[in-house]
């Protein structure tokens, strides 16, 4: 499954984890603004916001994990497998394909709020890319520099909620994984008086012992219950490096690793890589499961005006730094 993160400190910066248990081949990915997007509806995006995010690129066209525009409002797709539901057309919304869900909002918003208005006028289908890919069942996390939004596609309608915490993994839908917080409003950075008897003499024996009940697993409440902990508590030094990698340790705090949640046919779902966009600034920062070193893609670095994607392949190599 994954986690997705919205982290704020002198810029935004937003990111994923890609947690599966193989890849489908997925690259840094520039869409420039004249890059023209057939939609199933039959119309066409052309001289849009520019874009850059993880891609699975087919037939030229990409099919976006995740993605930050040139005005900083970033989006990423997370699995709501059993949840997801998308309808049929219908003749008084924009009927948009679940695949072309990303850059539909990337290429026509500029901020949350005009997120919220575009998915209001919006009707998901199942609509697929093509017979070699179904379509994914997902909910969305949408941010800016502001406020951040949850979109999910569901059987009784589309429902967009206001996300406080700036953080999404999968199931359940993301009202019920906001409310779990209250089963762990006493979890704290300090250690604690002991509130459990006057009568007992009891030792705070350890530091962070009032973090004790965060949940370690793996399942996607869990992880969201830990990842809006850590999130809420982090403290970042200043500057952009270090900015990046604060953001790093907080998403490792839920990163999988191989053998720990096994699938069938003996395959494990491992952190296939995280993510993190500077919104502001259009730099993607990534690491992968093989590769720990710290690469970036700065998407003002090409030329924004063409009609051409701008795709980077994964480095998925460690890279180690010997000394001696």
């Amino acid at each position: 499954m994954c986690t997705a993160i919205t982290y704020k400190t002198e810029d935004l910066y937003f990111g994923r984890t890609l947690d599966y248990e193989f890849s489908y081949g997925e690259e840094i990915t520039i869409t420039p603004r004249n890059y023209k997007f057939n939609l199933k509806n039959g119309k066409e995006l052309s001289n849009h916001y520019a874009m850059i995010g993880m891609a699975h690129v087919s037939d030229e066209y990409p099919l976006y994990y995740e993605a930050v525009n040139e005005k900083g409002l970033c989006i990423a797709g997370l699995n709501f497998v059993g949840n997801a539901f998308y309808h049929d057309k219908v003749d008084d919304k924009e009927n948009i394909a679940q695949f072309e869900f990303i850059p539909w909002i990337l290429s026509t918003c500029s901020s949350v709020e005009d997120a919220k208005k575009i998915v209001k006028k919006t009707n998901i289908t199942g609509e697929t890319f093509s017979q070699k890919f179904p379509a994914a069942q997902l909910h969305w996390i949408i941010s800016d520099k502001d406020s951040s939004i949850v979109v999910e596609s569901l059987k009784e309608e589309i429902k967009i909620y206001d996300n406080p915490t700036g953080v999404l993994t999968n199931n359940p839908p993301f009202d019920k994984q906001l409310f779990a917080l209250n089963n762990y409003r006493n979890l704290s950075v300090k250690n604690k008086d002991n509130t459990f008897s006057e009568n007992i003499n009891l030792d705070s024996y350890s530091r962070g012992m009032g973090a004790i009940g965060l949940p370690g697993d793996l399942s996607s409440q869990s992880r969201f219950i830990r990842a809006t902990f850590v999130k809420s508590n982090s403290i970042s030094l200043k500057g952009e490096k270090e900015s990046v990698n604060q953001f790093f340790h907080i998403i490792n705090s839920v990163e999988q690793v191989r053998g720990c949640c096994e699938l069938d046919d003996n395959k494990y779902e491992i952190t296939i890589y995280s993510s993190c966009c500077n919104a502001q600034k259009g730099i993607y920062y990534y690491t992968t499961y093989n590769n720990h070193q710290i690469n970036a893609v700065d998407m003002n670095k090409v030329e924004l005006d063409s009609e051409n994607l701008v795709r980077y392949p994964v480095i998925d190599k460690e890279s180690i730094n010997y000394i001696n």
